[in-house]
């Protein structure tokens, strides 16, 4: 996998000086809390990111009843309260191919001071784009009685695929209090492409602990996923799976022994798929009353390239500079990867372990996040040289993501079973949010200045841009990336992805050229953000509909 990149023309090298020297990375506190606990988050518009959490005892009010879903501004830094109906602890969601973002599965439980709550482990919520930069008229929409999943799902997975669609993976039917002992064997679509779920040998063999499978919609229209230890590609469209090399040294990475993964970024012509799987747990599963908060995580991180001479090769072994469960694994513009998250010991789930930290399962919060270069050679592809801690531990329902900004918000974590907050309380249920800054956030950056609000596959398209003096260098390196910025829950970033795109800047500068990936298996049709990159300095995010914006299913 190596991103594209090209030496800018020679035609402007006598205005180019040095890249400027920037600050380090920086965690930013922001003076709002966010009122419920964001163990959900999905970003929805330049400025909008959506939280959810459980129907609980949040202090975030409306209509006379606690919150569990928000609105949180990216340019103010300000939260609103959303009215949601259904309990959306502990589901999955993405963006369709018409820009609706859909929330699936959830809680069958209601909780007994929220009388406005239904179960949410059928539901499907739907927050349709919006225009507003305020989130002003902006609403979840409901219909439990008519609007529903196939199946009872907790703890799915979902991602958006080839047609714009999303298909829903596993789950758990009813509340279990550790293992997946209830499951959902099966995988179903919405919108709906079949009366019946399909069935998954793969879930089958993967229990007990396959809770929030980790899946990809790879680039000729498959999904690679992985649960527990064991790894498969699934055919859509022949309903057929491929069993592919477990993770190696007995290292699991699905809920409740939480591991994270990202799909690397596929760059032209060939879009070759790799996956790298970072954390999770060594422990056999056994009795959770012999693991304990104190079991220590793994460091292991393994990769593999989905073609054929990969898949042949297996995963490649490499380590983090420490163990972490509960890590997450988020892009960056330039092609790296942020591992951010976790702790060092323990497990996922709510005090059901021997010697939990409060309700925590985890214990040992690592405060420091490090960077992934996938192009760097094996066994120095992480470093947290200059990094910053964060002071705030982020354990069990945090969230994270890239903004539009081009910087990370972090935000949630609650190993409690309800709101817990107050002295003594070692890990509390987590209101304060933070936004971790790169370097190129301090310096003159470059700027997409419009672009076209939809974008056709396999199109060449001129758009505007502004670069500064101090970028203009010759044999600096450009990239240009189309990102979705995914859904982040339970230490995983579903639909997150990053394709570079062929681009050339014109001698003037003031344009950028490039050409779009050639189908919407490359890129699932739906809400992209563009980013322009030179030497490590990304612009702002310009967000375009990749596609026709048509409702699924649509075939581009």
């Amino acid at each position: 996998m190596r991103p594209f990149s090209f030496s800018l023309l020679a035609a402007f090298v006598s205005a180019a000086c040095a890249a400027p020297s920037a600050p380090g990375w920086t965690f930013d506190l922001k003076k709002e809390r966010s009122g419920i606990v964001a163990l959900e988050s999905i970003v929805v518009s330049p400025t909008l990111v959506l939280f959810f959490d459980r129907a609980t005892d949040d202090p975030l009010q409306i209509n006379n009843h606690s919150a569990w879903g928000a609105l949180w501004n990216l340019e103010t830094s300000t939260v609103r309260p959303l009215d949601v109906l259904t309990n959306s602890f502990c589901a999955s969601g993405a963006l369709l191919s018409n820009g609706t973002m859909a929330s699936v599965g959830g809680d069958p439980n209601l909780f007994p001071g929220n009388p406005a709550v239904h179960p949410g482990n059928q539901a499907i919520r739907l927050f349709e784009p919006c225009a507003s930069p305020t989130g002003d008229g902006c609403t979840v929409f409901e219909d439990p009685e008519n609007l529903h999943l196939l199946e009872k799902r907790w703890y799915p997975a979902s991602a958006r695929i080839f047609d714009g669609s999303i298909i829903i993976v596993g789950g758990m039917h009813e509340d279990t209090p550790f293992y997946n002992t209830d499951p959902a064997l099966s995988f179903e679509f919405f919108p709906q492409k079949e009366s019946t779920p399909r069935p998954s040998e793969f879930l089958n063999r993967s229990l007990p602990a396959n809770l929030f499978p980790r899946i990809f919609a790879l680039p000729d229209g498959k999904v690679f996923m992985v649960a527990n230890n064991q790894s498969i590609i699934y055919d859509i469209e022949e309903n057929t799976e491929r069993i592919l090399p477990d993770i190696p040294n007995n290292v699991r990475v699905t809920n409740p022994m939480d591991g994270s993964a990202i799909l690397l970024p596929l760059s032209p012509p060939d879009f070759i798929p790799e996956v790298l799987v970072c954390g999770g747990s060594q422990t056999d599963t056994i009795d959770p009353l012999l693991l304990s908060s104190q079991t220590p995580a793994t460091s292991q991180c393994s990769r593999i390239r989905l073609d054929e001479e990969g898949i042949a090769k297996g995963w490649e072994v490499e380590h983090m500079l420490e163990p972490r469960i509960m890590p997450e694994l988020v892009h960056l513009p330039n092609g790296q990867v942020l591992i951010t998250n976790g702790g060092r010991s323990g497990f996922a789930a709510i005090a059901s372990v021997s010697h939990p930290i409060g309700g925590s399962n985890a214990d040992h919060p690592v405060l420091v996040p490090s960077l992934y270069t996938p192009d760097a050679p094996l066994g120095q592809r992480i470093s947290n040289e200059g990094m910053p801690s964060s002071g705030i531990s982020r354990l069990y329902h945090s969230s994270v993501t890239l903004t539009p900004q081009g910087n990370f918000l972090i935000a949630g974590q609650n190993p409690n079973n309800h709101t817990v907050v107050g002295p003594g309380v070692v890990f509390p249920s987590e209101f304060r949010v933070q936004t971790l800054d790169p370097p190129f956030m301090f310096v003159e950056r470059p700027k997409i200045l419009n672009t076209p609000q939809k974008l056709a596959f396999n199109k060449k398209f001129t758009v505007p841009v502004s670069i500064p003096n101090s970028l203009a260098r010759p044999r600096a390196k450009v990239q240009v990336s189309l990102m979705d910025l995914g859904f982040s829950t339970h230490a995983f970033h579903s639909s997150a992805r990053l394709v570079f795109m062929e681009a050339t800047i014109s001698p003037d500068r003031r344009s950028l050229t490039f050409t779009t990936p050639p189908n919407g298996r490359v890129y699932p049709p739906g809400p992209a953000t563009i980013f322009l990159t030179i030497d490590d300095v990304t612009s702002e995010g310009a967000w375009v509909m990749m596609g026709s914006g048509n409702s699924p299913p649509t075939l581009e």
